[in-house]
């Protein structure tokens, strides 16, 4: 072995070691008291009116349905209640499915690939906050493990719905008190970053703290779009979505300025968070930050869209008018993730391929209550990259270990099904407590409360041969879901980044020409050439995110890539304010041709891995700050070929 082999596996040696330790690595992130409360809720609730009802099975079964309340998040209550429903009957429909299917095992192992593939893939495309697939793979799997009777496909089902209904009740709770609050924290949080960006211009950090304004931003946006309904607008809701706006105005104003202006007033930044503490309040602040009285042309303007942003909260709702707010469709947003390119369908294609191999292994040896190994593989998956994936299968194992032991002090010792309940109040309580912390404390917690429901239902009390059962079933499915994800996607991510930067940009001057060569309605802009833009950014960060987490990619050079997907980002923002708000201006045919040619030129460059060769730019009034992002994105791109 040669000097440089030698550097190489101690370079490996070393990851591995480092990547090892993530795995225990424990979050600082606050509790989620009140939600782990209602988890724990939403899955002993029907056990325990079961038990009160004298049965004690049909209530474990109805506690599945309580696995829905486990995707609930802090997302506007419209979109709430609609997501939480579709889950519902998706966990209801697993266990029927997976009850009718139970005696043919070719089609149980094929039918678990296709849920796992499907969630994973409406989860991702959709980019819905949640456990993804995990919770209906298990639903399926469990029905599959239950004694063999199709015909009592309509019961369990019939009684899984009910337990979900439950979670549904408690999920919207809050709706009564709070009803736009995750809005509301939303828009606040865009104007906290503004307030944070105007402070850290002339600093190292500005770009950063700028991409974190683009990203709160966008999630306000999508929160917005979530919370929107048909019917007439509320007061709150227009002074959201109209303050929202304004903070995209203000921004660019800010960025306009970021590289020639040394300091922003802070009392222009104090003037912003007194706007963020004032949305949503009841009573108003009377005092405001006092402006400088003499300032440049550049911070006049920006001081006049903030105040402005402080007449839509003192507004009435007859003044706050905006256009008609147009959601992106549905069928638009799963189809612009229906491509083999994407990093979205690949993932649910490997998911699903990894999921039924897992599956076929179960079912070809005789495994004791097999669909164990799947479920495992299932939970393992789940991790967003590589390393996550590692970090589970770790994390799983662990948590394996200690749960099979808590199981099994439970199942010796307790006979009572109101304590049982109880016990999974407990149990489900602590795992949504430490899934924010880390995923192994959470698994602890998860394998117990799933295994005691499981066994509970069985009434098999054998602990020496469950626990090795378990254990065998368990860490079998943990190490084939990190083999089936090293072998299948250890560079894939890789491979795809240069395709994806070069069909962005791409993208983003079909975009340009679109807006202003007055060939194209505004409707068809928006539907298609705005959404193919939007689609086409997200697959490119969601491919660069994952490459990050490979296990052996050329991290530095990764690292080195990511002035260029900044600018990239940036420049799809100015993009979008342009088609909201610039429409008006002019574009010459000549300037706007030089300008797609320049950008044709970094896309080809990249996906042919030549040197970038940087081409001039005329200027157009009214467009210098997407004039010095697009000279920018040249500049990055030379620096990191």
């Amino acid at each position: 072995m040669n000097n440089t082999d030698e550097g190489l596996l101690r370079e490996s040696l070393k990851r591995m070691n480092a990547v090892l330790k993530q795995s225990f690595k424990v979050n600082k992130n606050p509790f989620p008291w009140l939600k782990a409360f209602y988890a724990g809720l939403a899955a002993a609730l029907p056990v325990f009116i079961g038990v009160l009802f004298g049965s004690f099975e049909n209530g474990l079964l109805a506690g599945i349905g309580g696995f829905t309340y486990l995707y609930v998040f802090d997302i506007p209550y419209v979109q709430r209640a609609k997501k939480i429903f579709l889950v519902l009957l998706s966990i209801t429909f697993s266990v029927f499915i997976g009850t009718i299917l139970a005696p043919y095992v070719a089609l149980s192992v094929l039918m678990m690939g296709v849920i796992g593939a499907l969630a994973i893939f409406i989860f991702g495309a959709l980019k819905i906050t949640g456990p993804s697939a995990l919770f209906f793979v298990l639903c399926f799997a469990m029905a599959t493990g239950m004694p063999v009777d199709p015909s009592l496909a309509p019961i369990r089902a019939g009684f899984v719905f009910i337990g979900g209904s439950l979670s549904w009740i408690l999920a919207m709770l809050g709706w009564f008190f709070h009803p736009h609050k995750p809005e509301i924290k939303a828009v606040k949080r865009v104007y906290c970053k503004l307030a944070e960006l105007m402070d850290s211009i002339g600093t190292s950090n500005v770009n950063m703290v700028r991409h974190r304004v683009i990203n709160v931003m966008s999630e306000a946006e999508a929160v917005l779009f979530a919370g929107y309904s048909s019917r007439p607008s509320t007061k709150l809701w227009s002074q959201l979505f109209l303050l929202n706006e304004h903070a995209n105005l203000i921004y660019s104003s800010i960025a306009a300025i970021s590289t020639t202006t040394d300091q922003i007033p802070p009392a222009l930044g104090q003037s912003v968070r007194e706007i963020s503490e004032m949305i949503g309040a009841s009573n108003l602040p009377s005092k405001e930050a006092a402006l400088p009285e003499e300032m440049s042309a550049e911070i006049e303007s920006i001081a006049k869209r903030v105040f402005e942003a402080k007449g839509i909260l003192m507004a009435s709702l007859k003044e706050l008018k905006h256009e008609q707010f147009v959601k992106p469709s549905l069928k638009t947003t799963l189809l612009g993730a229906v491509d083999k390119n994407s990093i979205v369908f690949l993932s649910s294609v490997k998911y699903g391929v990894v999921l039924i191999i897992a599956a076929l292994i179960a079912y070809s040896f005789p495994f004791e209550h097999a669909y164990w190994i799947p479920l495992s593989c299932a939970a393992v998956m789940s991790g967003p990259t590589i390393i996550a994936t590692f970090h589970r299968a770790v994390q799983r194992m662990m948590g394996t270990v200690i749960g099979l032991l808590i199981a099994g002090v439970i199942l010796i010792t307790v006979h009572n099904g109101f304590v049982v309940a109880l016990l999974i109040l407990c149990l489900t309580f602590l795992t949504e407590l430490f899934i924010v912390r880390n995923y192994g404390f959470a698994a602890i917690f998860f394998t117990a409360s799933a295994l005691i429901m499981a066994e509970y239902s069985s009434q098999v009390f054998d602990y020496p041969y469950f626990a090795v059962v378990r254990v065998t079933d368990i860490l079998i499915g943990s190490l084939i879901g990190l083999a089936g994800v090293v072998l299948i996607g250890r560079k894939s991510a890789s491979n795809l980044l240069n395709h994806f930067v070069a069909k962005t940009i791409r993208s983003q001057g079909q975009f340009l020409v679109a807006m202003y060569s007055n060939y194209i309605p505004y409707e068809d802009i928006q539907s298609k050439e705005q959404s193919k833009m939007q689609t086409n950014l997200t697959n490119l960060v969601t491919v660069y995110q994952s490459a990050l987490g490979e296990l052996f990619g050329n991290r530095a050079r990764l690292e080195a890539l990511w002035p260029v997907i900044f600018s990239i980002k940036q420049i799809s923002h100015e993009l979008n304010i342009s088609m909201k708000y610039g429409l008006e201006k002019k574009f010459p045919e000549r300037e706007l041709a030089q300008w797609l040619y320049a950008m044709e030129i970094m896309a080809l460059s990249i996906e042919n891995n030549l040197y970038p060769e940087r081409k001039e730019l005329p200027f157009v009034e009214g467009f210098s700050h997407l004039h010095n992002e697009v000279f920018n994105l040249q500049k990055e791109m030379e620096q990191w070929e």
